[in-house]
């Protein structure tokens, strides 16, 4: 990947290399090859990117990845090995080895016995922006399957909202076929929605009542008629890595009118940022126009009321760059996936919270979704 080499060229280093498993999102964005196993991906500046792996995964591989495969024999690590029982000292000689220069980038998450090894046959280097830089601006095929996860995740949202909706209230718990309406049988049915159509969700947020006052609350027990319902859901797509992510906050019955009028704020917050965010605006900038408006609006951000950033961008990870929030500093780009969420969040009244997936195109925020964003049902 052209990409990597002007990192090496401003820090005199002759290669990058990642090392882990496909669970890494820069390792899969790099490589696009799927493995459980730690593997190794190696740049010269230069050079076309190679990928290091077993002899077992060596045919799948040149299938399947879109660099070029070394086995580790050929690569001489069994070589090496023969002299150096440390498996982390010798598969450093061998990446230095394959470098053929001095000077190595590695990611900040490369484990810290290898970072040592490596730090002992040539100068190492830390970036940790590069890729993550790369993998926030998405191509057609990118957005094309988070696309594809949004609308596996409007269907589950439905199913959530639909059993909420249809629900039978007893002495103000909400039940469904006889049973109590809980947290975890929405959660349930959401997952499973999912997994039927090749997703998998986990750490799904269905926060209730009170406990939709903590933004990451997953949330537990049943569901009261007239009180907030928290729903944010961020699948992954089994076949491709990519993520959505998505919130809606609902109330079966009549919210009072303190909660109601956070939902009016919140909706305004969400249309106010849509509006504004676009590419060669910064994250903060946007962010701090919703802190204003939610100041008019008579709330606080911080500590309590909105107390996180505006958004982030999604992909081979749910939170990625671009940042919406304080740290946000760089331009936005046409390309960024992201986020646009804002809440509010008040002990003794609970959360409301709104959140679409969207890119940003020359013109600005086209979200993933056209989901309803009522909160009365």
């Amino acid at each position: 990947m052209d990409a990597l080499d002007p990192v090496m060229e401003r820090l005199g280093a002759s290669a990058f290399m990642v090392y882990g498993t496909s669970s890494d999102a820069d390792m899969r964005y790099l490589t696009h090859f799927v493995t459980g196993d730690p593997v190794v991906y190696l740049k010269r500046r230069g050079d076309t990117g190679v990928i290091i792996v077993s002899q077992m995964e060596a045919a799948r591989a040149s299938r399947e990845s879109r660099t070029a495969v070394l086995t580790r024999s050929d690569a001489g690590l069994f070589e090496i090995m023969k002299s150096e029982p440390d498996r982390w000292k010798a598969l450093a000689s061998m990446v230095s080895g394959l470098a053929q220069g001095d000077g190595i980038v590695i990611p900040p998450q490369t484990p810290y016995a290898l970072g040592l090894a490596l730090a002992e046959t040539s100068k190492v280097y830390i970036d940790g922006t590069t890729v993550p830089g790369l993998r926030s601006v998405k191509s057609r095929t990118e957005i094309a399957a988070m696309k594809r996860a949004q609308a596996a995740t409007d269907r589950a949202m439905n199913v959530a909202v639909d059993l909420v909706r249809k629900a039978i209230p007893r002495n103000g718990v909400l039940t469904s076929g006889g049973k109590l309406l809980t947290s975890e049988r929405i959660r349930a049915a959401m997952h499973q929605s999912l997994v039927w159509k090749g997703y998998t969700a986990s750490e799904t947020i269905v926060a209730p009542g009170e406990q939709s006052s903590l933004p990451h609350c997953t949330g537990n027990g049943p569901v009261r008629e007239n009180e907030p319902l928290v729903i944010d859901l961020f699948p992954r797509d089994d076949e491709t890595g990519y993520h959505t992510d998505m919130t809606r906050t609902v109330v079966r019955g009549t919210p009072p009118a303190d909660l109601y009028e956070m939902y009016k704020a919140v909706l305004g917050a969400f249309e106010l940022a849509c509006s504004i965010i676009r590419p060669g605006v910064s994250g903060v900038s946007v962010h701090e126009s919703v802190v204003d408006y939610f100041r008019d609006c008579g709330y606080e951000s911080g500590k309590r009321g909105f107390t996180h950033n505006l958004g982030h961008g999604v992909g081979l990870e749910v939170h990625e760059l671009p940042s919406l929030g304080v740290s946000g500093e760089q331009d936005l780009a046409r390309g960024n996936v992201v986020t646009i969420e804002p809440g509010l969040y008040y002990e003794g009244i609970g959360g409301v919270r709104i959140e679409d997936t969207g890119v940003l195109t020359k013109t600005g925020f086209s979200s993933f979704t056209r989901f309803s964003k009522e909160m009365v049902l």
